[in-house]
């Protein structure tokens, strides 16, 4: 075990440093994205071009540059090129209505999506199948900023039954928490509720053909224990995976459209405001809070992996 967390440590180090270069690399090679015309402005001079891009550094070689950024960033000294805030202070702000969009979204679209696909794959080819794909499809084909719009005019504005949008922190009033986090958490879980029930759907149907289900009944398994113990359990490995991915990703602002609909300033808000100004600075830290995430969630996956089928063994 103690391999394997030092195997994860360095690949987290790895892609952070990768991930870390490219999106620098990637926003100094974009036209018209030179930091010290776009904080000196349209009617700046040479000069004071010249003299902002001293001051800053940005006349430095691009090695430099990196270097002194990420030197930056891991100390928590790193400050934002056009509103100078403190970028890490920023992120921990956002970071828990981020969590809680996150967490609360994670749940329900897991479980929902669990019992759906289960449910599809059990009923497969009745009206019951039938409908959970039309209803999986529409979720899948709905956009989080059409979807949350709807809720937010006629739950919101016209039944009064939630707020508008907002984030209260769970430990100022946890009733108001859960209230502002209702419609953000349905928002965001439709769209992969209906994908990962149609996922678990195929993985089902197809496992139930395998030798060892075949096994498992010919033992005298009733067919819910064979789903449960064997089916089932085996199913999940594709969902976990995926699933461990895309919670990453919303921890690192990848809920950008649900966070600015309903106005949750949380880090995929932060980061959409950082790509409209071009701040590399905002850009980079929120990047590499994915990195991690998505790292850290991929080790804990393969975790489960053993837990969830026995024929898997992490090489320790």
């Amino acid at each position: 075990m103690t391999r394997f967390i030092v195997r994860r440590l360095i690949a987290m180090i790895g892609v952070m440093f990768v991930i870390s270069l490219l999106t620098f690399l990637l926003f100094e090679s974009i036209p018209n994205g030179d930091p010290a015309r776009r904080l000196a402005g349209r009617l700046a001079t040479a000069n004071e071009i010249a003299f902002i891009r001293k001051e800053y550094g940005f006349d430095q070689p691009i090695y430099v540059q990196y270097a002194r950024m990420m030197k930056n960033i891991f100390t928590g000294q790193v400050y934002s090129y056009y509103q100078g805030f403190n970028v890490v202070d920023e992120v921990k702000l956002g970071l828990p209505a981020t969590l809680s969009l996150a967490i609360g979204a994670g749940i329900i679209w897991l479980f929902t999506s669990i019992v759906v696909g289960t449910l599809a794959a059990v009923k497969a080819g009745k009206n019951t199948d039938r409908l959970l794909t039309v209803l999986s499809m529409v979720g899948v084909s709905f956009p989080p900023f059409f979807l949350g719009a709807i809720l937010i005019y006629y739950l919101g504005y016209k039944l009064n039954w939630f707020p508008l949008g907002g984030y209260v922190k769970l430990t100022s009033d946890p009733w108001q928490w859960f209230v502002h986090m209702v419609l953000p958490w349905f928002t965001l879980s439709v769209l992969f509720i209906g994908f990962y029930s149609r996922v678990l759907r195929s993985t089902i149907l197809d496992t139930i053909n395998e030798d060892f289900v075949r096994t498992a009944r010919a033992k005298g398994l009733s067919e819910n224990q064979t789903l449960r113990r064997h089916v089932l359990r085996n199913s999940l490995i594709p969902i976990i995976s995926l699933f461990g991915l895309d919670f990453a990703q919303v921890i690192g602002g990848g809920a950008i459209l649900t966070e600015s609909i309903f106005n949750l300033h949380g880090v995929g808000q932060l980061a959409a405001d950082a790509i409209g100004r071009l701040d590399i600075v905002v850009i980079l830290v929120v990047v590499l809070l994915t990195a991690f995430f998505v790292v850290a969630l991929a080790a804990v996956v393969d975790i489960l992996y053993a837990f969830l089928d026995p024929r898997i063994r992490i090489a320790v």
